[in-house]
């Protein structure tokens, strides 16, 4: 359904295991420039009404991801802990090249965030399924369901507003770059490191 073109490894999860705050840590920081994501686009693009009412709707359920996990943490007795680089981050942001259209930069940042939600759901599948922690692993089950319609709704947007022909072989083109990036990965304590 993701399309995504390389599977974590599933041995991804024992580092999980071993560094849950790590990784709780660096999930919230995740929801919170997921949300950061959808004002950006309220903010660049106003004229799109569609896609600004889907964003507001959005940055809440972020926010609220947000509280979720930053409450997991607090649960088990640790504190929000600094945010990090995310190199799968910036590793994707070469895949786009830089000026373009302002219809041309809307539909990179909506595939852009398609495929980080894209990936974020198939960690968190991969999460709800491994986790020796049951009850984290419950968690992460609401969550893949609920980053699956960001990743199709981020998608939808971009196939509305750009060319659906050309946007679709640009998905395809940026799926093979993301799969590159990825057989560099998997062997952090981080959401898509």
């Amino acid at each position: 359904m993701l399309g995504l073109k390389l599977p974590t490894d599933p041995r991804w999860v024992n580092i999980v295991e071993k560094n849950i705050e790590d990784i709780l840590t660096d999930h919230a920081y995740c929801e919170q420039k997921a949300a950061s994501t959808a004002i950006s686009l309220i903010v660049g693009f106003p004229e799109y009404t569609e896609l600004v009412e889907e964003m507001t709707d959005l940055v809440q359920e972020e926010m609220s991801h947000f509280k979720m996990v930053h409450e997991k943490i607090i649960e088990n007795g640790w504190t929000l802990g600094r945010d990090r680089k995310d190199e799968y981050v910036l590793a994707l942001l070469k895949f786009f090249p830089k000026g373009g259209s302002r219809t041309t930069q809307l539909v990179h940042r909506l595939l852009y965030a398609a495929l980080i939600e894209a990936r974020s759901c198939e960690r968190f599948k991969l999460l709800s399924e491994e986790l020796e922690d049951k009850k984290l692993a419950k968690f992460y089950k609401k969550l893949m369901i609920s980053e699956a319609s960001h990743y199709t709704m981020f998608l939808k947007f971009a196939r509305k507003y750009g060319n659906r022909k050309e946007v679709d072989k640009k998905w395809e083109d940026l799926l093979l770059f993301e799969a590159e990036i990825m057989k560099q990965l998997g062997k952090k304590e981080t959401i898509h490191g």
